[in-house]
């Protein structure tokens, strides 16, 4: 059974960080690119970064500079940093899990909520 469970979200303030994880089974996770994506309301999701089973990654524009994907192959857990938070980062983060880079997510997972506010 597939399951990308993510966790980390909550409130945090401008200028604040969070780390977001996605705990995926094990099969999902050697095989499949990982990917951060997030919708903000009345927005469409979108994709903040990925990182293929071999550890190579990509990110949107958008997210340069101040997001970091990482992978736990010990834990089978990807990981999301994000630093120096901004009021438009507020959005639902999801875990998505792909055949390979570019191609839509086969596997979801049901999301975590992040609200940057003061």
């Amino acid at each position: 059974q597939v399951q990308l469970v993510e966790s980390g979200g909550g409130l945090v303030q401008p200028g604040g960080s969070l780390r977001l994880s996605c705990a995926a089974s094990e099969t999902i996770f050697r095989i499949y690119t990982m990917g951060w994506y997030r919708q903000a309301p009345g927005k469409q999701r979108e994709l903040v970064a990925a990182i293929t089973s071999g550890g190579s990654t990509n990110y949107a524009d958008s997210a340069k500079g101040r997001f970091t994907i990482s992978r736990d192959y010990a834990k089978n857990t990807v990981y999301l940093q994000i630093n120096s938070l901004k009021p438009e980062d507020t959005a639902v983060y999801y875990c998505g899990a792909s055949s390979r880079i570019g191609i839509p997510p086969s596997y979801w997972g049901q999301g975590t909520q992040v609200t940057v506010s003061s």
